[in-house]
């Protein structure tokens, strides 16, 4: 006889850890970095706005990257939050599944978007009489609806399946969040043709943007080096793509640890310490390190101040 998956209709997230005190540092330490991922990436979004130096086609992927960023940490790190400070760990099932969605959706947006982004700086460098031409404020808007587009289709073929999952009235989830591993692990339906899926998709995915993201630096690093002749003008060239090289590699990095497995029944215990990690440090510090290092972003930054300080003293 079929049991219904209905028979759960919420889960139990058991979070990190059982030690008041150390909820209480995970509380403090998730609030603060929470607060600056979001400030960061908020003036990131402003500054391009308002700025007329800041509307370039740079800045325009770094705007949607950014609401990328803020929506993702948005997705993963409030709800948590409020189980540290209240004790609430329940999720519904309806949630659960709604976060698990959005998750993957913004993520794999995330890994099309910096791809894109990467394709820019490939053509900044190696094709700078062209570049206006051929990145128009028209192609790059289309470029980012394809990336939006191709997100949600990545989370449409893998989701789908984990509907109609059994849990046998078991609903404890050995995370601080709803993941498919994790999902995967409680559910007593045969999950391997899934777990096959999802390891498909993930990988298909990964490999597919960051192969682009190689190619493009392939050719940036191979211009630099020919064309370039002096040092002066090679480390300049080096300086415009290094912060997106960062990101890219935390991200990156972050996303096949986790999800590129055998099998999604293995590690769910690492794999916490490590989506803490980058759902929330690593979302902190891509704001920063995409502004820390740009002039442009520092002069829009005290234009902008300067102009509040103007309008609140009249």
């Amino acid at each position: 006889m079929m049991r219904n998956h209905t028979s759960v209709t919420t889960f139990i997230l058991l979070g990190l850890t059982d030690d008041p005190q150390m909820k209480v540092l995970i509380f403090i330490f998730l609030f603060v970095t929470y607060t600056l991922s979001v400030t960061g990436n908020l003036t990131i979004i402003i500054l391009s706005l308002v700025d007329s130096h800041l509307k370039t086609t740079m800045y325009f992927f770094l705007q949607n990257f950014s609401f990328l960023e803020i929506s993702f940490t948005t997705v993963c790190i409030p709800r948590f939050l409020y189980s540290l400070s209240t004790g609430d760990n329940t999720v519904t099932y309806e949630a659960c599944f709604a976060q698990i969605f959005f998750i993957i959706f913004l993520g794999a947006t995330e890994f099309f978007l910096l791809a894109v982004m990467s394709y820019d700086c490939y053509v900044d460098i190696c094709k700078p009489l062209h570049y206006v031409t051929i990145m128009t404020r028209r192609v790059c808007g289309k470029l980012v609806f394809c990336c939006w587009i191709t997100g949600f289709l990545v989370i449409i073929t893998p989701l789908c399946p984990c509907l109609p999952l059994e849990f046998c009235n078991y609903n404890v989830i050995d995370h601080f969040l709803c993941d498919v591993p994790s999902l995967l692990k409680i559910s007593c339906s045969d999950t391997l043709f899934i777990e096959q899926k999802v390891v498909a998709i993930a990988i298909l995915t990964t490999i597919m943007t960051l192969l682009c993201v190689v190619l493009s630096y392939i050719y940036i690093i191979e211009t630099i080096i020919i064309k370039f002749p002096s040092a002066q003008q090679r480390m300049k060239a080096f300086s415009t793509c290094l912060s997106h090289m960062i990101v890219v590699s935390m991200t990156y990095g972050g996303c096949i640890f986790i999800y590129v497995k055998l099998s999604a029944k293995d590690g769910v215990a690492i794999n916490k310490c490590v989506a803490l990690l980058t759902t929330s440090f690593a979302l902190m510090l891509n704001p920063f390190i995409y502004t820390l290092r740009n002039k442009q972003v520092k002069q829009a930054f005290i234009d902008l101040i300067k102009r509040i300080s103007f309008i609140s003293n009249k």
